[in-house]
C-alpha cells in the first residue's frame, strides 16, 4: 500500500455533531475534545459514548486534565490515569495525551506509563510537543515513550508556519511514529503540508453560527474573558473537511 493511500485525515471534534460532520466529509479519525477555546481538554465521557456509537469512524480522545501548561502534579496525573481507564471502559479507539517536564522535555517515564495503561489502545502525543525545547530529539523521546502518533504544528501557532520542522521531524521519525500536521489546515494550505512528508493532516474545519438566544443579557462573560463569545456555536463544516480530504486523495504517492 503507498503512502497516498495510508494518508490520514483526522477531525478535531468539540461536539457530537462535528463527529457526525466529519464522518459525512470522509475523514479517517476522529479526536474528540472539550474546551476550544483552552486548546482542548478531556470531553465528558457521555459525549465520548455518544460519538463511539453514533460514528463508524475511529474515536480518539483527549486526556488533559486541564488547559495551559503539560507540566502535571501527581494528582493531575492521577486524573489522567483514571481516565484512560473510562475511556478504555466506553470502547474508544485511542488516547490522545501529552506530558513535559518543567525543563521542557518529553517526561518519558510518565508519558510510558500511560501508553501502558492505555494498551493495546494507541497513544497519540499531542501539541505538547511544539512547547519542548527540541522539537527533533522530543521526537525520539516520543518514541521513546511507546507512542504511536505525534500531532504537531512545528513549534509555531499554525502548521503551515512550521512546515519546515515538520518536514525535518518527518526526517527524524524515519517511519517509526507518524507526524500528523494540525493547527490551521485547510484546503488551501493541505498541499504545502503534504510536501512535508506528514502522515496525516488534522483540522477543526471549524465555523460559527449564531446563538437561538433571543435575549443577550449585556456586561457579562461567564469565563470572566469577554473575547470568548457567548452567542456562538462553533461547529465542524463538512465542506472544510471535505476539501483536505480531496486534497490527500489527489496527492501523489
Amino acid at each position: 500500500m503507498s503512502k497516498q493511500q495510508t494518508r490520514k485525515v483526522e477531525v478535531c471534534a468539540y461536539s457530537l455533531e462535528s463527529c457526525l460532520a466529519a464522518e459525512e466529509a470522509g475523514a479517517d479519525r476522529i479526536e474528540l475534545c472539550a474546551s476550544p477555546f483552552e486548546g482542548g481538554t478531556t470531553p465528558p465521557a457521555g459525549m465520548a459514548y455518544l460519538a463511539v456509537h453514533a460514528v463508524s469512524l475511529p474515536v480518539n480522545v483527549m486526556v488533559r486534565p486541564r488547559g495551559g501548561d503539560f507540566c502535571y502534579d501527581e494528582t493531575e496525573f492521577a486524573v489522567m490515569k483514571a481516565e484512560i481507564e473510562a475511556f478504555k471502559a466506553i470502547g474508544v479507539a485511542g488516547i490522545v495525551l501529552g506530558i513535559l517536564t518543567p525543563e521542557g522535555e518529553i517526561d518519558i517515564a510518565r508519558t510510558r506509563e500511560l501508553t501502558e495503561l492505555a494498551a493495546p489502545l494507541p497513544v497519540t502525543f499531542h501539541r505538547a510537543i511544539d512547547f519542548a525545547v527540541d522539537m527533533e530529539k522530543a521526537v525520539e523521546d516520543v518514541i521513546a515513550a511507546g507512542c504511536r502518533i505525534i500531532l504537531t504544528s512545528g513549534g509555531k501557532d499554525k502548521a503551515p508556519d512550521g512546515a519546515e520542522t515538520i518536514a525535518r521531524m518527518v526526517a527524524a521519525a524515519a517511519g517509526r511514529i507518524d507526524i500528523m500536521a494540525g493547527s490551521g489546515v485547510s484546503g488551501a494550505n493541505a498541499t504545502r503540508l503534504l510536501q512535508t512528508g506528514a502522515d496525516a493532516l488534522h483540522l477543526t474545519g471549524k465555523v460559527d453560527r449564531d446563538s437561538a438566544m433571543a435575549f443577550r443579557k449585556p456586561g457579562i462573560a461567564l469565563g470572566g474573558v469577554p473575547s470568548v463569545p457567548e452567542y456562538a456555536i462553533s461547529y465542524t463544516d463538512p465542506a472544510r473537511v471535505k476539501a483536505v480530504v480531496d486534497a490527500v486523495r489527489q496527492w501523489p504517492a
